[in-house]
């Protein structure tokens, strides 16, 4: 049969009940709508969330881990040295922080095409003078070149800037909470006392705010030469290397082949972080399950048109059947007339939620944890739109499906004998 004669009936049946098809049609555009302005926005909410732990953290972590030395002397010793000895209470050994021969290792790092880039660190605890007090923090020694490229440093630094730690002599860049507790301003200069009982005084050139308060209470940050000379160690001291992959998948496997490699422990990002994984995944989860359900739902709706349509035009069947249309012409009209109305609501439903999206993305967002973040998180990936059409035309095709079935094995000769 005629294609164009199949579609013109269809279109016929479609504007003859024009408020029912339009109902159909909103459906559709209300779930597509929805479903991407929910996935927009989750998506890009989990972003966020994972960036803020994510974002200032290395794939790899090359570190010493301080622990006790796995051959004890009485391992060693002739006469018990094949007997299972059970020793309590090791302590750890003189094993130090620091890695051994790290220029080495930047320079194979360097020539290791899966590696993005590496930034050095060093990492103390200083305690940090308010008066008579002493707070206990954190002092990073770091590259801010390397940081902000890997790391996003500078997006951070809400006051101040960056780079003043590598230019200003003896400087420090404060985390906002410890800056609160210790009232610095500024250019001001504080004490701080190292684990050898030995005075320094840092002048603050910035604030750090990374939107985890607790993080923010204990945190600051110092040019590596800072805070190497704040330690009384030599210019290739590092207890840090951090590495950022081309891809995130090879740290595991990448991380235990350079701990074998280069002799020290190595970290890497999946089993520092698998409980933000863990979240995103669940949260993305749902927001699909949400979104599935309305175009599901939308889908029933037109099921229940296209049968009552169906119901209604018994005689039109009928007649097509008689004058020599198939029952698979039949089924392609109602497929049709269920695809047509899954397209065109998809359609406009991507566009209002793309609009939607683009209001979401407006409304302004203000909190004291996450300074940089001035509006709502939306995500605008393709992906989204892809799938959301997608799924408007499959769930249509299955709604109208079933109907069609029916209607193409209706008997003319029973219906009109009936009339």
């Amino acid at each position: 049969m005629n294609f164009k004669l199949i579609a013109d009936i269809a279109k016929s049946l479609l504007l003859a009940r024009w408020k029912q098809t339009l109902v159909a049609a909103i459906g559709v555009t209300f779930s597509i709508t929805m479903f991407i302005a929910l996935l927009s926005f989750m998506t890009g909410l989990n972003d966020m969330l994972d960036g803020l732990i994510l974002n200032r953290t290395p794939h790899i972590r090359l570190y010493n881990d301080i622990k006790p030395n796995q051959h004890q002397p009485i391992n060693e010793h002739r006469d018990y040295k094949s007997s299972y000895n059970f020793i309590q209470s090791v302590k750890s050994g003189n094993n130090r922080q620091e890695l051994y021969n790290s220029a080495a290792i930047l320079k194979t790092l360097e020539s290791d095409t899966r590696v993005l880039g590496y930034a050095p660190k060093i990492t103390t605890q200083v305690f940090f003078n308010a008066g008579t007090n002493d707070i206990a923090g954190v002092i990073n020694g770091i590259n801010v070149e390397a940081e902000t490229k890997l790391f996003h440093f500078k997006d951070y630094v809400t006051s101040g800037t960056a780079t003043d730690i590598s230019k200003v002599s003896n400087s420090i860049i404060l985390g906002k909470g410890m800056a609160d507790k210790l009232l610095a301003n500024i250019g001001d200069v504080i004490q701080l006392t190292t684990a050898k009982g030995e005075r320094f005084p840092l002048k603050v050139v910035g604030f750090f705010q990374s939107g985890i308060m607790e993080f923010d209470k204990v945190q600051s940050y110092a040019s590596i030469s800072t805070v190497q000379k704040i330690m009384g160690k030599p210019a290739n001291f590092v207890t840090d290397i951090q590495v950022k992959l081309k891809d995130l998948k090879m740290a595991p496997t990448t991380a235990k082949e350079f701990s074998r490699l280069f002799q020290v422990d190595a970290e890497d990002i999946q089993t520092a972080n698998s409980q933000f994984e863990t979240g995103t995944f669940i949260r993305t989860l749902i927001s699909y399950a949400v979104g599935i359900t309305l175009l599901i739902v939308a889908g029933f709706g037109i099921y229940n048109i296209l049968n009552m349509m169906i119901y209604e035009k018994m005689d039109s069947i009928a007649i097509l059947k008689a004058t020599g249309f198939s029952g698979r012409d039949v089924k392609r009209i109602f497929i049709i007339i269920a695809i047509t109305i899954g397209f065109f609501g998809g359609a406009v439903g991507l566009i209002f939620g793309y609009l939607l999206s683009a209001v979401i993305d407006q409304v302004p967002f203000h909190t004291a944890s996450l300074p940089t973040i001035k509006t709502y998180p939306v995500n605008y990936s393709p992906f989204f739109y892809i799938i959301g059409i997608s799924f408007s035309l499959i769930t249509t095709y299955l709604a109208g499906w079933f109907p069609s079935r029916k209607a193409s094995k209706i008997d003319p000769v029973i219906i009109i004998r009936g009339k």
